[in-house]
């Protein structure tokens, strides 16, 4: 059974930074690209960054490009997200997701964990 969890989020201030992981168990995790993907208030869920499989090539949304890093640890199982420069509108939960291949691309339909809520006020 696929697992995911995250956790790192917390109440920030605008300007501020987080570091969010996703710990994953129940399948490969190597052999997978990750996705990062975020519900805000009254808001659909949106795509925010993947990974591939071994980590080499990352991709990001416009809106959080130059401010989030996506990136993992394949001994560990592990999913990061590194916050910096967050906005207001950054506030949401945040997922992360499992790909079916072992590129970037983003399965909407895969497993998720429960999230972390970020929250960016002042």
């Amino acid at each position: 059974e696929v697992q995911l969890v995250e956790s790192g989020g917390g109440l920030v201030q605008p300007g501020g930074s987080l570091k969010l992981s996703c710990v994953a168990s129940g399948f490969n995790f190597s052999s997978h690209g990750m996705t990062w993907v975020r519900r805000a208030p009254k808001k659909g869920l949106t795509w925010v960054s993947s990974i591939n499989s071994d980590g080499t090539t990352t991709y990001y949304d416009n809106s959080v490009k130059g401010r989030f890093t996506i990136s993992r640890d394949n001994a560990k199982a592990t999913l990061y997200l590194e916050l910096n420069s967050l906005k207001t509108e950054d506030t949401a939960l945040y997922y992360c997701q499992k790909n079916n291949g072992d590129d970037g691309l983003w399965t909407p339909s895969s497993e998720r964990g429960q999230g972390t809520q970020v929250t960016v006020s002042s």
